[in-house]
């Protein structure tokens, strides 16, 4: 018997001996220490060591990126405030009115009023959720002449006379208005016909009025009315500051006023949907499909048209900057992979890998990047902060915004970084050493 084994041989007749010989080898090879090997923090430490060595490089490299992430982040929080800035103007007035008017149908060439308001609307809708106050309006048609002092002159060139509204005694609070002078008629001049009138700033100025302590009278159609208040701003619906008004029932009795013609509600935001299901029922509840109703949206759709508008504009500038940011933080990581072609060598040498070279350049243009997207975060906040208090706005900023732009500054260093690491990655060991 042979003392010793005989090789083992494959089918073609080769020995496979020196494939176990180095199976063993291999498993009598000492295991690397995990304490010892080249970690995920070292790679860390390795990357932002050069970060600090250069204060100057490190600056302008960043720059571009604060601009860039500040100008984003400082975009969105701005759209935000002027649309809540707008949004809150805009809803004290129009998203806060809805209007209720007869319906119209077609007969032949012309149209018909499908149904009435009733005298007593406003008490009629004032108990529904959301209406603070309800006036009724019409235009009292036919009047030929509105004029401070009855003049026949036949010689005289005739003026157009302002128009004279028919309103309850509601209207000027509904209309979220204010006298300049004098006071408004109130529901007894309504009830009694009273011959008193309110006069629009614009229509008092037309007829020379402008004190009311001796109450001058104005003439419709030669019958004298007494000017109690002028009217100065409103919120809605400011055509009528060209009109005379003048209560319900004096159009009924010295002008044949049939029916008001429009019935105006002021609501609460946000209700004008719920008002506008209500308010025909509680008018008419036998046939509320005889109205059309005018009412604002559950939200502003001009602050959302604004909001988007501005994002549009400054988001372009502020890629462009971040574009900018981008190519900077590309340009130095490039330059510094020249710079350190030596130390990349020597690294290579004693045993790094193309990864761990390309991890460390990695890591650097993601540290810069986040330094960047951090800072400029930061002062776009302050900015809008500061820009709305000085205007005596209330700040909009939305924190995921400020988180997501700090984010998004790591990802433009990642993006930035990816070729110059690729780059220091390829450099062999050899050829660095040589050229060094």
């Amino acid at each position: 018997m042979w003392p010793f084994k005989r090789n083992k041989r494959d089918k073609k007749g080769t020995s496979t001996e020196p494939l176990a010989e180095l199976e063993t080898t291999v498993q009598l090879l000492t295991p690397v220490k995990r304490a010892d090997r080249f970690t995920f923090q070292d790679l860390v430490v390795e990357a932002t060591t050069d970060i600090g060595s250069r204060p100057a490089r490190l600056f302008m490299t960043t720059l571009g990126t604060v601009l860039g992430i500040g100008s984003l982040v400082a975009t969105l929080a701005f759209a935000q405030t002027a649309a809540n800035q707008i949004a809150t103007q805009f809803n004290a007035a129009a998203a806060t009115q809805v209007i209720v008017t007869p319906g119209e149908a077609s007969r032949g060439q012309s149209t018909i009023a499908t149904g009435t308001l009733p005298w007593d609307s406003p008490s009629r809708v004032q108990t529904l959720v959301g209406v603070t106050g309800a006036a009724l309006t019409a235009d009292v048609e036919g009047i030929t002449d509105v004029t401070a002092v009855p003049i026949n002159d036949p010689s005289i060139a005739a003026k157009t006379p302002p128009g004279v509204t028919a309103a309850s005694s509601e209207l000027l609070s509904v209309l979220g208005g204010s006298l300049q002078t004098g006071r408004m008629f109130d529901e007894g001049h309504d009830a009694r016909g009273d011959r008193v009138a309110v006069l629009g700033k614009n229509a008092a100025t037309r007829l020379g009025v402008t004190r009311v302590e001796t109450q001058p009278s104005i003439f419709i159609d030669g019958i004298a009315y007494s000017v109690i208040g002028i009217v100065d701003a409103l919120d809605s619906r400011a055509s009528l500051l060209e009109t005379v008004w003048i209560p319900m029932g004096a159009a009924r009795d010295d002008f044949r006023l049939v029916a008001p013609t429009q019935l105006q509600i002021k609501i609460d935001y946000g209700a004008g949907p719920v008002v506008a299901k209500q308010a025909p029922i509680a008018l008419a509840p036998e046939k509320p499909d005889s109205y059309e109703v005018k009412a604002p949206q559950g939200a502003s759709d001009l602050s959302s048209n604004v909001q988007a508008d501005i994002n549009i504009v400054f988001l372009i500038l502020g890629a462009i900057s971040l574009l900018a940011g981008g190519l900077g933080i590309a340009n130095v990581t490039l330059l510094s992979v020249m710079e350190r072609t030596g130390e990349i060598g020597l690294r290579r040498a004693l045993g790094a890998t193309r990864r761990q070279i390309a991890g460390q350049f990695l890591v650097e243009s993601i540290v810069i990047g986040l330094l960047g997207g951090l800072i400029g975060a930061a002062l776009g906040v302050i900015g809008v902060v500061v820009v709305a208090v000085t205007q005596g706005w209330t700040p909009v900023v939305n924190p995921v915004v400020a988180i997501v732009g700090a984010l998004l500054g790591a990802v433009v260093g990642w993006a930035s970084g990816w070729y110059p690491a690729r780059r220091a990655a390829k450099i062999e060991p050899v050829e660095a050493l040589r050229a060094n």
